[in-house]
């Protein structure tokens, strides 16, 4: 008992003197240096979209009032292509049209609704001597107030695939759920990269049980990457390859397919609008980086790094797509 009480007393003596060196540590974290942040794109025959939007701290507020607020209005935005300068003009949602509000939405990756909900502005032009053309390159310039902002890139030759297929990753052909299949060839030439979206043009029934809001409705209104969506030849440089992908999502999404057993499956009787485009190694960086740290993210064993932009002067990416598209029944 007299052992008990002594070892009682030497706990709590410790406590005691752990409890008094406690002392409060307040960290000053520096303030980021705002900047601006380019999500712009160009591909053969379409003309440029670029959306410009300010960088927020960590501790910023995070509502769709602070996303609306931080798109940014009224820049000099301006395109060089060889001799030609080309000025692009400032287009709000209320004054798009359909196909500006859905690149748009796509550019974004946010629901069409969304986009118009924000009020979204993208920096565009309607000449003829803007439309993208394979081969070719162009420098994006943005001035702003203090900031200003270059960024170039290449519109590569589009690649074509060689043959697409629907299958069950089971390989039982009764499986309504699969995968989109390909073969691409890929030039003898190192340094090639792509990237790879789809579109589901098929409708949803009208006698669908969840979401009967959907009945009808076309199942995604833009192009659609998932995580991952880029690769490099870096191990088939100059061969044919097979690949496989899964089916991605728009961000927020509340469509009954993207939370239940269909998420990230096709399924038979979609037709799809796939798009595989031929990109240059910067926006492949790009986007790398960027889906490494979407992947990666809460995980405590991930290594830190940043997103490698190819923005000088402010962030974000300036991408050339050198777009094929190509149409799947899935059977």
């Amino acid at each position: 008992m007299k052992k008990s009480l002594g070892l009682v007393g030497i706990v709590l003596a410790l406590v005691t003197l752990l409890v008094g060196c406690e002392k409060d540590i307040t960290v000053d974290l520096p303030q980021a240096d705002t900047k601006i942040v380019v999500q712009g794109s160009i591909e053969p025959n379409q003309a440029p979209l670029v959306v410009l939007s300010y960088s927020a701290g960590y501790f910023d507020p995070a509502d769709l009032n602070a996303l609306a607020n931080s798109y940014v209005r009224d820049a000099q935005v301006k395109m060089v292509h060889g001799t030609d300068t080309i000025p692009l003009e400032m287009f709000c949602t209320v004054d798009m049209t359909l196909e500006q509000l859905l690149l748009t939405a796509q550019t974004l990756g946010l629901p069409p609704e969304a986009v118009l909900g924000l009020g979204v502005c993208v920096y565009t032009s309607l000449s003829p001597q803007a439309l993208g053309m394979a081969g070719e390159t162009y420098t994006l310039i943005v001035d702003k107030d203090e900031h200003h902002l270059s960024a170039v890139t290449k519109v590569n030759v589009p690649v074509p695939l060689d043959s697409l297929w629907f299958a069950s990753p089971s390989g039982n052909p009764l499986d309504s759920l699969g995968f989109i299949y390909g073969n691409m060839t890929d030039p003898d030439s190192l340094g090639n990269a792509y990237r790879w979206s789809a579109k589901r043009i098929s409708h949803y029934p009208q006698w669908i049980t969840k979401d009967t809001y959907l009945r009808g409705q076309q199942k995604d209104l833009a192009f659609i990457s998932p995580v991952p969506s880029v690769y490099d030849d870096e191990f088939f440089n100059g061969f044919t390859f097979e690949f496989a992908y899964y089916r991605g999502e728009i961000a927020f999404s509340d469509k009954f397919d993207d939370h239940h057993e269909e998420r990230g499956f096709f399924k038979r009787g979609d037709t799809i609008v796939v798009r595989g485009c031929s990109i240059d190694m910067n926006v492949y960086k790009f986007y790398k980086s960027y889906e490494d740290q979407l992947a990666n993210q809460g995980s405590p064993f991930a290594s830190p790094s940043n997103v490698k932009s190819n923005v000088e002067g402010g962030l974000g990416v300036w991408a050339g797509y050198g777009a094929y598209y190509d149409t799947l029944v899935c059977q």
